[in-house]
């Protein structure tokens, strides 16, 4: 094998890729009902890859971290605002719930397992997957007043659990979340993600991008006129005050002539009628016969996002605005949708319209941006991304994760992770609110939140495999086993916790709550992975901001416990 040391030594991005590329393959093998996941098989073989001999600079695992972190923290920082309030107590008695089962369970174990406070630090750092308990371990050992040998030994003890903890710390909270979870609550993470949004949608129902109805609410029809009566185009579009329909074509012989409200429609003209599908069959008696595949009757529509900019219309109803616009404005326009910081409402006529919300316009060109015009800013759909925006959410980020103040001597910080995560909520909450700045397309949001996850994974696999594996062979499995149950035992407590007492009813909500208490951002993954949406972003994103802080202060506790 010292030709693929050699190689990974020369390159060790060959490592990176490969890891992730047999990890996704042996992830998408299933084990009957169970598979691992792009990202847990990722985490195993890069493992087996460090067994060869492979150096990546922790840089490169910080960059891939910040950049999964503040996507995921962009895509979820308009539902986390609006969701913030009594409705998050949960999360917060979870964050608590597992630090305390946690702490509980470190002390326990390492008293029965004989360990001194440098492993039991160690196996709370990898078992719980917190890294910073390493540093706050080590700051408390310094000051228990040791011998300088005994303080180095202790202190190299912490790196040790770790080491050995950290690999089966990232996997079990995978397996917890995203298998055991699922099958206590009786639902998938996936059919629970699609009933939380559909109830965020307070019943509209919201397509993918992939979808279209069958029969669109929304069509256009060709109609020969038999009846002859010399009506106006105004009279048969106002005939029936509840149903807005619209002529936008009318061709008399081979002339094509332009419309005008006052113009008088006669017998074998044929018109084109556009409106919302009742509205349209429903006035078919007014016409005649349906006809098809006349020349020059074709007419071209279009969908455009609108940001509604105008002042006039703020805290307004959109009845009375829709009303006050006059007939001629809003002529050949159609509300399709309306949404406010990324959630989709219901258009009725009593809903009070804000600026910032978007609106989604039907009609021809001409028409769609004459009411436009009125309304504020139309919202051109680019594939490129702001990365002027981008870059400056992310060092703001990380400038926060150098932040830290001491609370009775020990040093609390959100870290590069929680900084990037809390930047990524409010740059995205703020760009819900200023979208003609800031774009950051779906697309590139998702390869950054996939990429920087699995990469992330990868480089902590092929750092720490090779020590991990040794170290077991030095140290007996015994380190090794207590990290299992350090694991397991805080998750499934706090996950009964979580189902019984808490009341938990919603799959994908839990899950994302539950690693978010772990620090679990691999496990985060795997249920944003499994869920399809952003529905288990925002408890994560509550739970993950308090357990930096609740989980790194289990360093000098245990220090002081064990």
């Amino acid at each position: 094998m010292e030709w693929l040391h050699d190689i990974f030594k020369r390159s060790p991005e060959i490592a990176l890729f490969l890891s992730l590329s047999l990890g996704y393959l042996v992830g998408s093998i299933k084990f009957g009902k169970f598979q691992l996941g792009g990202v847990a098989g990722s985490l195993l073989v890069a493992v087996a890859v460090s067994q060869v001999g492979v150096t990546i600079d922790s840089g490169v695992k910080a960059i891939l971290f910040a950049l999964f972190i503040y996507a995921v923290g962009f895509e979820s920082g308009p539902q986390f605002f609006s969701s913030l309030g009594k409705q998050s107590i949960k999360e917060i008695l979870l964050a608590f719930i597992l630090a305390a089962t946690g702490l509980a369970t470190v002390v326990v174990m390492a008293k029965l397992a004989g360990f001194d406070k440098g492993l039991a630090a160690g196996v709370a750092a990898g078992g719980l997957t917190q890294s910073a308990i390493i540093g706050t371990a080590g700051d408390a050992i310094a000051k228990l007043g040791l011998a300088a040998d005994e303080t180095q030994r202790l202190q190299g003890n912490v790196a040790v659990g770790y080491a050995v903890t950290y690999v089966f710390g990232t996997f079990g909270a995978i397996i917890v979340c995203v298998n055991i979870l699922p099958r206590l609550m009786g639902t998938s993470i996936r059919d629970d993600a699609i009933r939380a949004e559909a109830s965020m949608q307070a019943g509209v129902q919201v397509l993918g991008a992939d979808q279209q109805h069958a029969a669109p609410d929304l069509v256009g029809r060709l109609y020969k006129i038999t009846t002859g009566n010399q009506r106006t185009v105004a009279q048969v579009e106002n005939a029936d005050p509840s149903s807005f329909i619209t002529i936008e074509r009318v061709k008399r012989g081979q002339q094509l002539l332009e419309v005008a409200p006052d113009m008088r429609l006669e017998a074998d003209d044929i018109v084109l009628v556009v409106g919302r599908r009742n509205a349209v069959v429903g006035s078919a008696g007014l016409f005649g016969k349906e006809v098809f595949g006349i020349d020059g009757m074709e007419l071209i529509v279009q969908r455009r996002d609108v940001v509604v900019s105008n002042k006039d219309y703020d805290k307004k109803a959109l009845g009375n605005i829709i009303s006050a616009m006059g007939a001629g404005v809003r002529h050949g326009v159609y509300l399709v949708e309306y949404r406010r910081m990324g959630q989709v409402l219901p258009t009725t006529p009593d809903l009070i319209v804000q600026v910032g919300d978007t609106v989604t316009l039907y009609g021809a060109d001409l028409d769609v941006r004459r009411v436009a015009s009125l309304v504020g800013q139309v919202l051109v759909p680019s594939t490129k991304t702001d990365f002027i925006y981008l870059g400056a959410g992310l060092v703001v980020g990380l400038l926060i994760g150098l932040l830290s103040i001491k609370l009775g001597g020990i040093p609390l910080t959100l870290g590069s992770g929680g900084g990037a995560l809390l930047s990524g909520l409010l740059f995205g909450w703020y760009r819900a609110r200023r979208q003609t700045l800031g774009e950051f397309p779906i697309g590139a949001v998702q390869i950054l939140k996939d990429f920087g996850l699995a990469g992330f994974v990868v480089v902590v696999g092929l750092q720490s495999g090779l020590q991990a594996v040794t170290t077991i062979k030095e140290h007996g499995a015994a380190i090794f086993g207590v990290g299992i149950v350090v694991t397991l035992v805080p998750m499934i407590l706090t996950m009964l916790i979580g189902r019984y007492v808490l009341r938990y009813d919603n799959t994908a909500i839990f899950a994302g709550a539950l690693a978010g208490a772990r620090s679990g951002n691999p496990a985060f993954g795997e249920v944003l992975d499994k869920a399809e949406n952003s529905i288990p972003t925002v408890p994560f994103a509550i739970t993950y901001a308090l357990a930096n802080v609740l989980l790194t202060l289990l360093g000098p506790l245990i220090v002081a416990l064990a």
